[in-house]
């Protein structure tokens, strides 16, 4: 099943990140806050929304960070996803 996302939104999967302790200790991502960092999976068509042409900044395969709340979470073949507004990713990481 594949998620196609309409007007101004994209769908993102969040990225497990691990990470070590001073004592070499590994903490695996279930283990802290989840981070706030996502991997692009699909950009809506963009288009006129409320009266505005919006162009879409945001491909598949980006890494981004978005708003700690915002979204929609669904679960899908058992994979997390979120689907958020192009306006909730507050940058991108590179």
């Amino acid at each position: 099943m594949t998620i196609k996302p309409l007007f101004d939104r994209v769908v993102v999967k969040q990225v497990e990140v691990e990470e070590t302790t001073k004592a070499g200790i590994i903490l695996p991502g279930s283990a802290k806050e989840k981070p706030q960092l996502f991997e692009v999976i699909a950009v809506g068509p963009g288009g006129e929304i409320e009266g505005k042409s919006t162009q879409m900044t945001s491909q598949p395969g980006d890494k981004v960070i978005i708003s700690k709340y915002a979204g929609t979470e669904v679960k899908i073949d058992g994979v997390e996803y979120s689907i958020v507004r192009q306006g909730d990713i507050l940058a991108k990481v590179e």
